[in-house]
């Protein structure tokens, strides 16, 4: 083999591997989609409200490690979810089920088959809805 074909011969198998690896990635996973449908002051509690949203979650979707200014109740509208609360079992949640976290709670939520939740907060007025957390 002259020097030519050697070159052709490494470009074109550099190419098919690089190919091969491009396809070889995996999808990345759909992005869960919340939606918060209404908020109201609590009724003689000043500086609380109370907000009532929903979490559709493609298959493989996360909702990474976070907290709340308060706290949550959710059930599990369809799918099933795996429910991860710090310090305690992961738990699969399936349509019909409920959860509960209070203020301060670090939790995570990945659907396994598709799902949806709605949840209740009640939470410190002007905060954020949620905070991150490693």
């Amino acid at each position: 083999m002259n020097r030519t074909s050697s070159a052709l011969f490494i470009l074109i198998a550099a190419l098919g591997f690089a190919a091969h690896a491009q396809d070889s990635k995996p999808a990345a996973a759909a992005e869960p989609k919340r939606n918060i449908l209404d908020k109201y002051d609590q009724s003689g509690v000043e500086g609380k409200e109370i907000i009532i949203g929903t979490a559709e979650l493609p298959p493989g979707a996360t909702i990474g490690w976070h907290t709340h200014p308060g706290d949550e109740s959710g059930y599990v509208l369809r799918g099933t979810i795996i429910w991860k609360v710090r310090g305690q079992p992961d738990r699969n949640l399936k349509a019909g089920d409920h959860f509960f976290n209070p203020r301060g709670s670090v939790h995570s939520v990945t659907s396994v088959d598709g799902g949806a939740v709605v949840s209740h907060w009640i939470v410190d007025k002007g905060k954020p809805m949620a905070e991150p957390v490693k």
